[in-house]
């Protein structure tokens, strides 16, 4: 998975490039692209823009960081109140878990951490989706008050707060049990299948209950508002309310109605924002913990194609057609790919390394038995002397490499080494994959570069040709500039590199004909 997301990315660059030379938006945000209304409006002073020459709207850069800082602020304290939450929610389950042990019901004391950790995560899950509405809004607010110029500034601000939030909002919860469970007392171990059960059953709840929850969203939500709305502008339907008429009988008598009339009835469409955030999300599961969970990308192709068929019967059939506008690439979506490609690397040598058993049984085959005769037994400490002591002499195994005296034993820092090694080895060998795979696949396909490359060269022409004709008419030959128009169309007809000379050159005067072609 770690070099698929490599190689994805890699091919998305040659997909971006020929999908903007298509549709000639490669050098829009550089040239083309013009300020926002709302900054339009609200900008306090204006300047001329050294590209373009023209006078524009202007807001002072030191204001802009000020307010910026001041935003970053906001996106802290959102972030304490989510681990605010984690917080929590790792307290609830323990004390679930405490409570349900003690019970008399033999069949839930046995289950009892199963039960809490399932209840932690549907309760997790919707933690994650109220705060995840509250902050959106929040980042709107934010990112209108920081006053950028463009159009893609603004969306390129304003989704890099959602995703930081969103990371943290999504991701915390299963960072927590897959790196640092059991670092807080043996009330906050994992089970005795281990970290990776857990952390797969959180990815299930999390991933799979916020796609449903989604889905169902998508699919009823807009029915429901369309259904208000053409009740609401239907002026027959109002009729019908205040006479008490039966509406199929008022249906029969209904005028039909223009297409644009029904369709101006239709919803908003209010961009594709949800979508990319939707699917960058999922991207981060199934590529950051797909060492614990690997059904998670199974789980997302299935979506992904209810997904598709959903959002194509909500477009045509839910939403107007929604306004077309230009765009150089997806923004600052491509970085937090390439962010989470990085973190999905680190993230599942560390798993494979010190969450997983990879590691330690291959220590023990290589080291004392083949077959893992004994194994479970050496991964097993036994309780001090002063805890069999006082508990009548019975003695607790636990998990870990200590002795009776509860210092590390040697195998321990072996371990160590060895993980460490693993991390190290693992990461180098993907990134020196990644790289290669970068050097052998050139960001721009041959084709989209040639058709490049030949523009450029047939503007190149153009400019000169036409700086070489204003310089061959003389100021004051006004009257050949019917002539010198038609000259120029008929030279645009012929073959390049063409010596004939053109059909009405002896109608140009003598000091007003171009020179020779190089």
């Amino acid at each position: 998975m770690s070099l698929w997301a490599v190689t994805f990315l890699e091919y998305w660059k040659r997909t971006c490039s020929a999908l903007s030379h298509r549709w000639d938006c490669s050098e829009f945000e550089a040239t083309e692209e013009r300020p926002r209304p709302e900054f339009t409006a609200m900008a306090p002073m204006t300047t001329r823009n050294p590209v373009t020459g023209a006078e524009e709207p202007y807001f002072p850069e030191n204001k802009r960081f000020k307010r910026i800082l001041t935003g970053c602020m906001a996106i802290i304290i959102m972030i304490a109140v989510v681990l605010m939450f984690l917080i929590g929610i790792i307290l609830y389950r323990t004390i679930l878990s405490i409570i349900i042990s003690k019970a008399e019901n033999t069949v839930f004391c046995v289950q009892a951490g199963r039960i809490a950790s399932i209840t932690g995560s549907v309760l997790n899950l919707l933690v994650i989706l109220m705060l995840s509405r509250v902050y959106i809004t929040l980042a709107q607010v934010l990112t209108s008050w920081e006053m950028h110029r463009t159009q893609t500034k603004y969306e390129d601000m304003f989704t890099l707060k959602v995703f930081i939030f969103q990371f943290v909002n999504f991701y915390s919860s299963p960072v927590y049990i897959a790196f640092f469970k059991g670092l807080l007392g043996s009330s906050a171990e994992c089970g005795a299948g281990g970290c990776l059960i857990e952390l797969a059953q959180e990815m299930l709840v999390i991933m799979v209950g916020k796609q449903l929850i989604n889905n169902i969203q998508e699919f009823i939500v807009p029915k429901l508002k369309s259904w208000w709305q053409k009740r609401k502008m239907s002026p027959r339907l109002k009729e019908v309310n205040k006479e008490g008429v039966e509406e199929a009988h008022v249906k029969q008598q209904e005028e039909v109605v223009s297409p644009w009339e029904a369709d101006y009835q239709l919803l908003v469409c209010e961009g594709l924002f949800s979508e990319y955030l939707e699917m960058v999300i999922q991207f981060g599961f199934i590529t950051i913990f797909v060492a614990a969970c690997p059904l998670a990308p199974l789980f997302a192709l299935f979506n992904n194609w209810v997904e598709m068929r959903l959002d194509a019967q909500k477009f045509v059939t839910e939403y107007r057609r929604p306004v077309a506008e230009r765009a150089q690439d997806i923004g600052i979506w491509f970085p937090i790919l390439q962010f989470i490609t990085h973190t999905a690397v680190l993230s599942n040598a560390f798993l494979i390394a010190f969450t997983s058993s990879f590691v330690p049984r291959l220590y023990y085959r290589y080291t004392r038995d083949n077959m893992l005769s004994g194994y479970i037994n050496f991964t097993l400490a036994t309780s001090p002397r002063n805890y069999s002591q006082q508990h009548q002499h019975t003695s607790c195994r636990y998990l870990g490499f200590r002795d009776e005296n509860g210092k590390y034993l040697p195998e321990f820092f072996h371990l160590l080494a060895i993980q460490l090694s693993f991390v190290i080895i693992f990461e180098h060998v993907v990134f020196l994959i990644g790289n290669l795979i970068d050097m052998m696949v050139p960001d721009i396909p041959e084709e989209v570069e040639l058709k490049m490359k030949r523009e450029h060269y047939m503007a190149k022409e153009a400019l000169a040709e036409n700086q070489t004709f204003g310089k061959a008419m003389s100021p004051g030959d006004m009257n050949s500039t019917s002539s010198n128009l038609r000259w120029r169309g008929s030279r645009a007809q012929q073959p390049p590199h063409s010596d004939s000379p053109p059909p009405n050159l002896k109608d140009i005067p003598e000091e007003a004909s171009p020179p020779d072609s190089c």
